[in-house]
Order: structure tokens, then sequence, then C-alpha cells
């Protein structure tokens, strides 16, 4: 106990020594600053502090505080771990990175991956050198992401990769992909699937966004032409990718989960602007207020994001003590994703008409990301396995109720 308490000192002296002035207290009404930080070759920096920060957390191994020393990370225990989120928290610092690499191909490769390929890739996902994305979902292979047929043939020490991944997040700003291709048709299809990693500049490669009705592009075709992949990119056996897949698959449906915690709850690019303000705020351009029966919505849309919070940091804290059984993502990513969208929905109807803007004069930068945020708010009931798909995945492997005939 002495020595959790001698380390929360010496982080709060760090934290209060190496968080940049420039991020202090600023809350930019540029969407652009405020962005999440994903690093790569290709990452802009419009608040160079946010550079600086990044570079000092990743010095000490923060950006994945938990991963071995060995491979960059800080070599924290949990409790250590649990230390740093509430120092960081409490002086309220911006997370220094968001990173796919670090929050599901890591923990993919610390159970599954070689030690060359800990060692190659580990190091660069904590300091941010590099980019990664999820080849996974196809245009047959959805919610069903078990009948993929993107394929990859051994040819000497390379796989040729041919075929094609939907919904790939940012892909065209990725500098690698973790991807699930089809190594054996002959076989039921979980059991023809391998987990390849491949560099987003091999000849061959190339990435379309696809534009959304929310007016962004966050998503991408993926189109593999005869790609070689080096063998030795083959994560855990050849084959058994599936199993490499589920892993990954438990912690996106955590990380999306936690989008139902709200921007203003997590200091996301709504900040300042939540459901009680909005409530307390006239309707539209008239001085007229909210019905009473707003307030009750809001009371309850309250109360389940407060009790979202509690169980996730229970789920939290059962994964680090080794007591979760895994499953709980499901229910976890189902609650997160709908909770984050009746949130949107909400916000629009408090706003009233200015809550339908899209450009021009006459709506604030606030207002018209509240719009985009709740058409792009339905997306999350679809990434990383629709809602109908966790509603299965809680009644047969949590609950135990039997299949219908």
């Amino acid at each position: 106990m002495a020595d959790l308490e001698a380390f929360r000192t010496q982080t709060q002296q760090w934290l209060e020594e190496n968080y940049p002035a420039g991020l202090r207290n600023n809350h930019s009404s540029s969407p652009e600053e405020e962005q999440d930080i994903w690093g790569g070759k290709t990452c802009s920096w419009v608040n160079p502090d946010r550079k600086v920060w990044l570079d000092r957390m990743a010095g000490r191994g923060w950006t994945a505080p938990t991963w071995p020393e060995t491979y960059g990370g800080g070599g924290l225990s949990q409790a250590e771990a649990r230390i740093l989120d509430a120092e960081m928290a409490r002086l309220g610092c911006k997370s220094p990175l968001f990173s796919l690499g670090v929050s599901m191909l890591g923990p993919a490769l610390l159970e599954f991956g070689s030690e060359e390929q800990k060692m190659y890739h580990l190091p660069p996902i904590v300091r941010g050198d590099i980019r990664w994305c999820q080849g996974y979902s196809e245009l047959g292979a959805g919610s069903d992401l078990a009948s993929l047929q993107c394929q990859a043939v051994k040819d000497g020490d390379d796989f040729v990769v041919t075929g094609r991944k939907v919904w790939t997040s940012y892909a065209d700003r990725s500098d690698w992909i973790f991807c699930l291709v089809r190594t054996d048709p002959t076989v039921p299809k979980h059991e023809g699937i391998s987990f390849l990693l491949i560099d987003m500049d091999s000849p061959g490669v190339s990435a379309s966004p696809i534009r959304l009705i929310s007016g962004d592009s966050p998503f991408c075709e993926t189109v593999f032409d005869e790609v070689r992949v080096p063998a030795r990119n083959l994560v855990g056996e050849l084959n058994k990718g599936w199993d490499v897949a589920k892993l990954v698959l438990q912690y996106e449906r955590v990380m999306v989960s936690a989008m139902g915690q709200g921007a203003e709850a997590s200091g996301g690019r709504s900040s300042g602007r939540s459901l009680r303000s909005l409530y307390k705020s006239p309707v539209a351009d008239t001085s007229a207020p909210h019905e009473p029966a707003m307030a009750d919505e809001i009371v309850r849309a309250e109360m389940g994001l407060r009790a979202f919070q509690l169980t996730m940091r229970r789920a939290g804290e059962e994964a680090k003590s080794g007591s979760s059984t895994g499953q709980e993502a499901a229910m976890l990513k189902l609650i997160g994703s709908e909770l984050s969208k009746e949130r949107a929905e909400l916000k629009v109807r408090l706003l009233g008409t200015r809550g339908i803007g899209w450009e021009g004069e006459g709506f604030d930068e606030q207002e018209l990301v509240f719009t985009r945020d709740w058409l792009h708010a339905k997306a999350g009931t679809i990434a990383g396995g629709s809602s109908e798909i966790q509603r299965n995945i809680i009644a047969k492997r949590i609950l135990g109720l039997p299949e219908e005939n």
C-alpha cells in the first residue's frame, strides 16, 4: 500500500511537470484540434503540444502502461495503471494516443504473436509511429464474419492475398492492417481462416473512402490485388486465425461500448453541451422552455449513463483481476452503442429545429457537430457486431437460452 502511495505521488509530480501548458484548460472550439490523436506516418498536428504530450507519455511507455517494458510498454501493475488513469483524469489530461494497435492488435500479439513479431511491431505502436486498421468485414461477411472470402494462397515464403474488405475504418490513413483471410476453403468456415499483418504500402493494396450519411468518411473499401505478404507476418497458427479474431473482437466491443459514455462525459468534441445544459437553453430561437416531460427523459438518460459507467468500471476491474469470462464484451457493446444512439437522438430533439442543421448561416459549429454525431451514432450499433448479434451472444453464451427450432 505504501508503494502505491509513493507511485501516486511520483505520478502526480511527473504529470504536473510534463503535461504541456498549452493543453491545460484548453477546450478548443476547433473540432480538428479536439480530435483524437491516432499517430502514424501521416498524422497531422494542429496543436504541436499534442505531439509533445504523446512523445513524453510514450517515452515512459504510458501509452500502453501495462505492457512489458521489453516491448516499449510501461511495465505497470494493474493497480499502478489505475492510479495513472485517476491522476490523469484529476489533472484533466487528454489521452495521448487513440490506437487500434494499442487497444486491439497489441493484446493479440502479446498472446499469440512470435517474439520476433512482438519486438518488431509493439514498440512502434507504443510510440504512435504506426497507425493500424482492421480488415475483417466483407460484402458477404459482416455479421456472419466467418463467411469471409478474401483469399491468401501460400507461395514460397509469401502469402498472395486477393480479395476486398469493406467498412475498414480509416484504411486510407493507415500504415498497416491486421487482416482475416481464407487460407483453406475446403474445411468448415471457422477452421480455414488465418490472421495476417499487411503493410498498406505493399503493391496491390488500395483503399477508397465510403461516404456516409453523416458527411464523414471514416470507412473504406480496401482491395488486395495479388498482394505478396511475407509468411512471417502470420500471427498464430495457419488456419487458426479465428482464435485470434475472437480475442480482438472482445477488445473491439469494449472499445465501441465506451462510446455510450457520451462525449460530454469523456471530454470529447461535444464537451460543454451536456443534456442538462441543452435542457436549460430555450427551444431553438424562441424563449419557450422545454416540455417538463423532457426533464424525465434526461434524468433517465443520465441514470443510464451513470449505471453504464459503473458497469464498465466493474468489468474493467474483473478483467484486470483475471476473473472476467470475456463474454461481458457483448453486453457492454450492446448497451454502450444503443445508449450512445439514444443520447444523440435526445440532444437533437432538445435543439429543436437547430438540431437538423447541416451547413450555412444560422447554426453554430457545435450544433452541426450534434447533427453529424446523431447520424454517425447509428453506425455504432453495427460496428464490431450488430446489436442483433450481441443479443444472440448474450442469449446463448451468458444466459444459456436454447436456440429456436
